[in-house]
């Protein structure tokens, strides 16, 4: 097999049809899927199942792309370094970010991005951290934010905030509470929780567990700005990242308790694959993120309000 047939094949695994994928690649359909045949043909495997509803690909046909994803990448990165024009940052960026960052950074993050480079493409894909950490070990993306989990990781990992999680309340919640809130007093609210396969919901177990408190959600919702909005017009509390709930906190729609004994702490992380270093727009972009997360997070604190430091050489 050669470069070309692996791009062919794998544009044709994204787009799921020879008509779309050919036009995508500039090329014939015939041509397309000769190509994949040889290829087929070659590893003597189908790829494949053609069908009314498109190219189906088979379980063959996955493992394959999940192989070969990574290299595609590698070259493009190569390819894109040697092409670069002095100081000019191009290419494309594949990073993944969970909710609670997703929401709080995201889109001055990218406003910001792309009047510093404006030559650059990127894809964002929210999720779980345990999704994003598959997708970052099989190379679908370059880098992603996730919370730390308790276990080793065989990759990169910067460290970019710890930040406590409150107790969170709509304005109008209805009953009096203390300044500060001890977890086994929240465990007497009424209670709407992320799910389990959620990595807040970890970080807030993990706490529990220890503390011997049995938390009992009435509700369990994994969207962030649902779960908010839920907050808000009830008089329902949850657990969140101080990050996650500033808009409303601003806006006077929440009120957020630190929660002692135990305090909650949630460590954001940076991953990235130890051999797959970061392309030169993967660490601007990354770097914009940690520099926001920081500003965002202590809005009054001037320790944090300068930038962060660059990214290369520093994932450890």
């Amino acid at each position: 097999m050669d470069l070309r047939q692996i791009q062919y094949f794998a544009t044709l695994f994204e787009d799921g049809s020879v008509t779309r994928a050919s036009k995508r690649l500039n090329i014939v359909q015939p041509a397309l899927s000769m190509q994949i045949s040889r290829l087929e043909e070659e590893l003597q495997l189908r790829l494949f199942e053609r069908g009314r509803q498109g190219m189906t690909p088979t379980a063959a046909g996955h493992r394959m792309y999940r192989l070969f994803t990574p290299i595609l990448r590698d070259i493009a990165n190569a390819r894109e370094q040697l092409m670069r024009d002095g100081d000019q940052v191009t290419g494309h960026v594949s990073i993944g970010l969970i909710a609670s960052i997703t929401e709080s950074v995201l889109s001055t993050c990218l406003s910001r991005f792309a009047d510093r480079h404006p030559q650059v493409e990127v894809t964002v894909a929210d999720g779980y951290s345990a999704t994003l950490i598959d997708w970052v070990m099989g190379g679908q993306i370059d880098a992603a934010i996730i919370n730390r989990p308790r276990g080793r990781l065989a990759l990169d990992m910067k460290p970019l905030l710890d930040e406590e999680m409150v107790l969170v309340t709509g304005s109008g919640f209805g009953r009096e509470l203390p300044r500060t809130i001890e977890l086994a007093r929240v465990a007497e609210l009424d209670l709407v929780l992320t799910t389990k396969r959620h990595g807040l919901r970890g970080v807030i177990e993990t706490h529990a567990q220890h503390e011997d408190v049995l938390l009992t959600p009435r509700f369990e919702i994994d969207s962030l700005s649902s779960l908010v909005s839920f907050v808000e017009a009830t008089r329902y509390a949850t657990i969140l990242p101080r990050i996650a709930v500033q808009r409303g906190l601003r806006q006077g729609l929440l009120r957020a308790y630190p929660i002692v004994a135990p305090r909650i702490v949630r460590h954001v992380t940076l991953i990235s694959h130890p051999r797959r270093p970061l392309s030169p727009a993967a660490q601007a972009l990354m770097g914009l993120f940690a520099e926001e997360i920081q500003r965002v997070a202590h809005p009054a604190d001037p320790e944090h309000s300068a930038p962060a430091p660059t990214l290369e050489g520093d994932m450890q």
